[in-house]
C-alpha cells in the first residue's frame, strides 16, 4: 500500500503528459514487471494517437510505425478502439487468445520477430473518452501477464486519463501561429509520402519530438502524422468508419489539427491520401475545451454564448431555457473553471485557447 501512494504521489507531481507517462512507467514496473512500453495520448474524440508519445526498451523506434499500420489496417486481436468501448478497458493477448498469441496479424508480422512473448495493452480514459493508449510487453520465453496484471493496469486508466485531461488546459496565453496557412502533404496508396509544401514543412517544424521515420521529401515524419493518414486509408478500404483526425499540441502551447482523407483513383480504385495539417480553429478544440474542464455539453453550448457576449436573458431564450437555469449552468461552469466572472471566463477558456489564432 505504502508504495502505491508513492506511486501516487509522483504521478501527481508530473510536470506536463510524457513526464506523466514516464513516471507511471516507473510506478507500474516494480508492480508488474515488463520489458518494454510504449505510451502515446490520444485524441479524446477519435482515439487517433497524438502527442507525446514515450517508447521505452524497444530498439528501433521506426518500427513503431509498423506498429501502428498493424493496428489500423490489418486484422487485429484487441484493438485499441475495442479496448475503449470494453467494460474493462485492459487485456492480455496470450489471456485473450488461449495462448495462442499468432492469432494476431500484429504478432505474427510484427512483435514475434522482435521478440515479444505476450503484450498487456490498456486505454486510459474517462467520460468515455480515450486519452491515451499503453501497450507493456514481456520479451523472450518469460510468464505471460496474469489476471491480477491486467488489474492493476485497467486501475490506472480513470486516474491518469484525469491528470492527461487537466494537462490539456492552459498553463497561459498561446503565442501567434508562425504559418497561419495550411499544410498539405500527400500520400501515394502505398502509404509512402510524395509531395509536401513549404507549410507543411514549417508546421512539422513545430511539433514536439517523439518516434518519426526518414521520408524521399527530406523530413522526417512524425508518428502521429502517419497515423491519421493511416486512418484516411483504414475508412476507404471500409475498414473503419471513424474520421482521420487528430489534434497534436506543438512545443510552445499551440494546437495544430490533422486531417486526411482517401482520394478515388480514375479506375475507382483506392488513391493517395490528403493530409493536412493547419492551426486549429475555436470549433476544432471545443472538446479539448470541454473536456478539460469538464465541462458538459449544455456548460459548453453556454460558455460559447457567453464569448460571444450574449447576456443571460438572450442565452435563455436561444436555448429555450430559463434565465434562472442558465444562472445555474454558469454558477457551476465558474466551479469547474475556477473563476468569478464572465470576462475570467473568456480569458481562461478561450483568449487562451483560441484568440491567438482567430484574432491576430
Amino acid at each position: 500500500m505504502g508504495g502505491r501512494l508513492r506511486d501516487a504521489d509522483r504521478t501527481e507531481r508530473a510536470a506536463d503528459a510524457a513526464d506523466l507517462f514516464t513516471r507511471a512507467s516507473a510506478g507500474l514496473r516494480r508492480t508488474v514487471p515488463f520489458d518494454a512500453s510504449v505510451w502515446a495520448a490520444t485524441d479524446p474524440e477519435t482515439g487517433l494517437i497524438t502527442a507525446p508519445m514515450v517508447v521505452q526498451g524497444l530498439g528501433d523506434r521506426e518500427r513503431c510505425a509498423d506498429y501502428w499500420r498493424s493496428e489500423l489496417l490489418e486484422e487485429n486481436v484487441l484493438p485499441f478502439r475495442d479496448l475503449a468501448r470494453a467494460a474493462v478497458p485492459a487485456a492480455g493477448l496470450r489471456a485473450a487468445t488461449g495462448d495462442l498469441p499468432a492469432r494476431s496479424d500484429r504478432f505474427r508480422t510484427l512483435l514475434r520477430d522482435q521478440g515479444v512473448h505476450d503484450e498487456l495493452r490498456a486505454v486510459l480514459r474517462t467520460g468515455g473518452r480515450p486519452w491515451a493508449v499503453v501497450s507493456l510487453f514481456r520479451m523472450g520465453t518469460g510468464r505471460a501477464f496474469t489476471q491480477r496484471d491486467t488489474d492493476v493496469v485497467a486501475g490506472l486508466s480513470g486516474p491518469m486519463a484525469k491528470r492527461l485531461r487537466h494537462f490539456a488546459r492552459p498553463s497561459g496565453p498561446v503565442p501567434m501561429p508562425d504559418v497561419p496557412n495550411p499544410g498539405l502533404l500527400l500520400f501515394d496508396p502505398s502509404g509512402a509520402a510524395t509531395s509536401i509544401n513549404d507549410e507543411a514543412r514549417e508546421h512539422l517544424a513545430a511539433l514536439p519530438p517523439g518516434p518519426s521515420i526518414p521520408s524521399v521529401l527530406g523530413v522526417r515524419l512524425p508518428i502521429w502524422i502517419l497515423g491519421t493518414a493511416l486512418q484516411a486509408r483504414a475508412i476507404a478500404r471500409g475498414r473503419d468508419h471513424g474520421a482521420a483526425r487528430t489534434r497534436i499540441r506543438t512545443a510552445d502551447g499551440r494546437w495544430l489539427v490533422c486531417h486526411a482523407s482517401g482520394l478515388t483513383g480514375p479506375d475507382g480504385l483506392p488513391g493517395p491520401v490528403a493530409l493536412v495539417i493547419e492551426p486549429a480553429a475555436a470549433s476544432d478544440l471545443a472538446v479539448i475545451v470541454a473536456e478539460a474542464y469538464a465541462l458538459t455539453p449544455r456548460e459548453l453550448e453556454i460558455t460559447q454564448h457567453v464569448a460571444r457576449g450574449l447576456p443571460t436573458s438572450e442565452i435563455a431564450a436561444r436555448l429555450f431555457i430559463s434565465p434562472h437555469t442558465v444562472r445555474g449552468h454558469l454558477k457551476a461552469i465558474f466551479e469547474k473553471a475556477e473563476v468569478s466572472s464572465r470576462g475570467e471566463l473568456v480569458a481562461r477558456l478561450f483568449a487562451h485557447h483560441y484568440w491567438p489564432q482567430t484574432h491576430p
